[in-house]
């Protein structure tokens, strides 16, 4: 266990990072804690106006860029426009749809936007990034089982739990053969992991009439939950903190759901180097993006 707190965070000032889906939540109070270090923090958003609201009650330089990780196009065009090096990218943006629903180009969205739409950023930005890649996990990725049959759910009924496990063990697979892969290559750059613990953010929020579960966990919120800024610690300590690359962080306490972020275990599967080989082929074959590393 650690003590580590905002006040831990080293100067970075002159360095760049960029943060999916800083318009509120977890990724907001991310991009407060780097920009208030230093750092030029780029809002990578799907709703500029959005995210020109929340960049303006944010300390230090920040800026706002398009980015919807439905949209293989957006993500493309967002890489295209980069130029200069990223110290620190924050893969934070992530969904839980409650039903059925596909992104641009045909992905089952929970799956598409946060996994496959991270592996196409990240991969397309790699050449930029001189730092660290932060990629938000979660515990629930212990529940994951990848269907490599139907990972865009074709053939299965659709089960808003299991896509969303999914896509958790997806992120810390995708890690994991990333991390694999700079290290072959002798880059010193470091791909992490960070699970948040339990934080009330829109993740949890759908509309329509509340079900049973949603009074379970709007319970489990009351009783349990850390606000944002506890949720982004983990999210911190994964991208400044002296640790090994592959690292999974995540708060110290009540089974990890919240408190000081350490560095946490994970199931076998998502130490599984096949598993995580097999993901990666798979990703490049769905977005027709290809990796250097």
């Amino acid at each position: 266990m650690t003590t580590f707190g905002v006040a831990e965070i080293p100067d970075l000032t002159g360095t760049t990072a960029i943060v999916t889906g800083a318009n509120s939540g977890i990724g907001l109070a991310t991009a407060h804690a780097l920009a208030a270090a230093g750092a030029r923090v780029v809002f990578a958003v799907r709703d500029t106006d959005r995210g020109a609201a929340a960049a303006a009650s944010t300390p230090g330089r920040t800026e706002v860029r398009e980015l919807d990780l439905a949209s293989l196009d957006s993500v493309r065009a967002f890489a295209a426009d980069w130029t200069g090096p990223i110290d620190l990218l924050i893969n934070n943006a992530g969904v839980s749809m409650r039903e059925l629903s596909r992104t641009a180009d045909g992905f089952e969205a929970t799956f598409g936007i946060n996994h496959l739409g991270h592996f196409a950023l990240t991969t397309l930005l790699l050449e930029h990034i001189t730092g660290r890649i932060v990629t938000l996990a979660s515990q629930a990725e212990r529940l994951g089982r990848l269907d490599f049959d139907d990972l865009n759910w074709r053939a299965r009924p659709y089960q808003q739990r299991r896509a969303y496990n999914d896509s958790k063990l997806a992120n810390l697979l995708f890690t994991a053969e990333l991390q694999r892969r700079l290290t072959a290559t002798g880059s010193g750059v470091l791909a992490n992991a960070a699970h948040p613990g339990l934080v009330a953010t829109n993740i949890y929020r759908h509309p329509g009439p509340r079900r049973p579960a949603d009074l379970l966990w709007a319970l489990a919120f009351r009783l349990l939950a850390q606000d944002a800024d506890g949720g982004a610690l983990p999210v911190l300590y994964a991208a400044v903190a002296d640790i090994p690359g592959n690292s999974f962080t995540g708060p110290s306490h009540f089974a990890h759901m919240r408190g000081a972020p350490q560095r946490i275990d994970r199931s076998a599967a998502a130490q599984d180097p096949d598993l995580a080989r097999r993901l990666w082929a798979n990703s490049e074959q769905l977005t027709g993006i290809h990796s250097t590393v």
